[in-house]
C-alpha cells in the first residue's frame, strides 16, 4: 500500500510540480492538495481516519504561515509526518516549526529525487534538516537537559550504589566486591548522605532518575 502524501502550498506551480514528482513514485500517492493548512486541520478534525502518512508545508503561505500551523497539525494527526517546504534556509522559522513538532524541511530549489528520498526519509523516522538545524536543536535541548549534579560519590561508593541498583543485598555487595560486611555498610551511609536521602529505594530512585551510573 502506498504512503500517503497531502501538500500545502499557495502557490499552484510547486503546487502540480509537487503532486507530479509524488504520484510517479510508485510506493506514494498524493491526492489532497490544500493552499492552506486551516483546510486541512478541518479535513482531518472531521476525518481522522484519513490522515496522510506525511504533510508538506509551506512555510510562507500567504494567511496564517505554516509554522503557526505546525502545532494544529500536529494535534490533529500525531501520528503524520511535517515536513516544511521553503524558498530559502529561513533558519529561525525553520528552527521554530521544528520545535512545534514539525520532522525537517526541504528547500523548493531541491530536485524531485532529493524531495522523493526526504519524504522516504521521515517515513523511516528520519529528519532532513541542515547542520545549521540541527546545531540549534542540539543546543536546544542541551539547555533544557537537566544539569547532572556532582555528589562527589568515590569510585567504590559508585559500585556500591551500581549494586545497589541492580537489587544486591549488603551481603552480596561484599562478596562480590571483596569487601566487608561493615565497609560495605560504611559506603552505603556515605552515598545516603551524598545524594541527601534517606532509604535504599530513594538512592536508587535518585540513581535512576538522575542517571549517575
Amino acid at each position: 500500500m502506498a504512503n500517503s502524501v497531502w501538500i500545502i502550498e499557495d502557490v499552484a506551480l510547486y503546487q502540480e510540480t509537487l503532486q507530479e514528482v509524488i504520484n510517479e513514485e510508485p510506493d506514494l500517492t498524493c491526492k489532497s492538495v490544500f493552499d492552506n493548512w486551516e483546510d486541512a486541520h478541518s479535513l482531518l478534525q472531521s476525518l481522522p481516519e484519513d490522515a496522510p502518512d506525511v504533510i508538506l508545508l509551506d512555510i510562507g503561505l500567504k494567511g496564517k504561515s505554516g509554522v503557526e500551523g505546525v502545532a494544529s497539525l500536529k494535534s490533529a494527526a500525531p501520528d503524520s509526518r511535517i515536513i516544511m517546504f521553503t524558498v530559502y534556509e529561513e533558519n529561525e522559522k525553520i528552527f521554530e516549526a521544528i520545535c512545534n513538532g514539525a520532522s525537517g524541511y526541504l528547500l523548493k530549489t531541491s530536485t524531485g529525487d532529493e524531495i522523493i528520498s526526504s519524504i522516504k526519509n521521515v517515513l523511516t523516522g528520519g529528519g532532513p534538516m541542515s547542520p545549521v538545524i540541527a546545531g540549534k536543536v542540539l543546543s536546544m535541548f542541551s539547555q533544557i537537559a537537566p544539569v547532572r549534579e556532582n555528589y562527589m560519590l568515590s569510585v567504590r561508593e559508585k559500585e556500591v550504589l551500581k549494586e545497589l541498583v541492580d537489587g544486591m543485598t549488603k551481603k552480596e555487595i561484599s562478596e562480590k566486591l571483596f569487601i566487608s560486611y561493615h565497609t560495605v555498610d560504611s559506603h552505603i551511609r556515605n552515598i545516603y548522605d551524598k545524594l541527601h536521602v534517606n532509604s535504599k529505594s530513594e538512592a536508587v530512585a535518585k540513581a535512576v532518575k538522575e542517571r549517575l551510573l
